[in-house]
């Protein structure tokens, strides 16, 4: 395919980061705030808990968003997948996204285990978007002209 038409994709993909990152940051704040206040026995804002969902569920959109414009985008241009280790990164973070998720959907008296589960996949969450935006930054300058 012809490279000029493919600017767009790079142009959503790139935004769909920016609001994914600012996600994850807000998301962090959320938690560490509903966290916060479970350990002082205070109780919470009641918007807290479902703006917290909220915003997850629209990081879970925007990593889907990214991993499509991907997956199109390198099949695209390439005509196959695999050719930096962002697709590598790219994985692992969708992995994670689900797992904290579904980890989420499982916070309750009677899996204890889900809410240390929940926090620890989004601090490897950290580590795995900090990748993903360095071998994505790599990935990206293949695409463009120069």
């Amino acid at each position: 395919m012809d490279l000029p038409s493919f600017l767009w994709l790079w142009r959503i993909a790139a935004w769909s980061m920016g609001f994914a990152i600012v996600a994850y940051l807000v998301l962090a704040v959320s938690g560490g705030s509903i966290l916060l206040l479970r350990q002082q026995h205070s109780s919470r804002p009641r918007w807290l808990r479902p703006f917290h969902i909220l915003v997850g569920l629209t990081m879970l959109g925007l990593v889907l968003l990214l991993l499509a414009i991907g997956i199109v985008g390198t099949l695209g241009h390439y005509g196959s997948l695999g050719h930096s280790t962002h697709l590598w990164a790219g994985l692992a973070v969708v992995d994670l996204v689900f797992i904290s998720a579904w980890s989420a959907t499982q916070i309750s008296l009677k899996h204890p285990w889900a809410r240390p589960l929940h926090v620890g996949t989004n601090l490897v969450l950290l580590i795995a978007f900090v990748l993903v935006s360095l071998t994505g930054w790599s990935a990206v300058q293949k695409y463009l002209p120069g």
